[in-house]
């Protein structure tokens, strides 16, 4: 076996960090792990593997050419999952970092965002983040994946980011789109995490 992944968030009576530690370091495919977490978040340090949606939000910026080193970076939410790892990777490329989150005051929240040169939305909120909040130019990606009612859909449902990507989409430099943005490219970066085991793997048995 290559990698084992666990799918978060656990049911509430399942103790969430004492399966996490269970899992061998060297089959974390997730990043999860708290060791790999506790590396990530050391200067100098680099964990086995990183987080996928992390990972994905950062592979995202570099192949659209956004340079990360020096830019103001916010990330709306602080999550474990996706929040403060994704707030770590930032810092480990050189980015001036800051969280908002639920309590952070809306008018606070407002206007760190509208100083941002890149947006990582992961609050789980539907389009709470507005067109006009958005820097001109700024880099968006939007983990966010909410249902809201759509009576016109068979399902009655239909899926919106954190962003209000109509009003967003004509200030932003490059946004991502929900659904097909950042979750198809977070199955990615599993997969390459668990390539990446594999070859260590042999490696260590050659």
């Amino acid at each position: 076996m290559v990698g084992i992944l666990v799918q978060l968030p656990l049911p509430k009576h399942i103790n969430e960090e004492k399966v996490l530690t269970e899992i061998s370091l060297a089959k974390d495919v997730d990043g999860f792990h708290p060791l790999n977490i506790g590396k990530l978040a050391m200067k100098g340090r680099d964990p086995l593997f990183l987080p996928c949606t992390p990972k994905a939000c950062l592979e995202l910026l570099s192949r659209s050419g956004v340079s990360i080193k020096g830019k103001r970076a916010v990330v709306v939410g602080r999550s474990n999952i996706v929040g403060l790892p994704a707030s770590l990777l930032l810092l480990k490329a050189d980015a001036t970092v800051t969280i908002v989150h639920s309590q952070t005051s809306q008018s606070d929240t407002e206007s760190i965002i509208r100083e941002a040169d890149i947006v990582i939305a992961a609050a789980g909120q539907a389009k709470m983040i507005k067109g006009s909040w958005i820097k001109p130019g700024a880099a968006v990606i939007d983990v966010g994946t909410n249902s809201v009612d759509d009576p016109t859909r068979k399902s009655g449902y239909r899926l919106v980011g954190d962003v209000d990507f109509e009003e967003a989409s004509k200030v932003a430099g490059w946004i991502t789109p929900v659904p097909g943005g950042v979750g198809p490219m977070t199955v990615t970066m599993l997969l390459k995490n668990t390539l990446e085991g594999a070859k260590r793997n042999i490696e260590q048995n050659n």
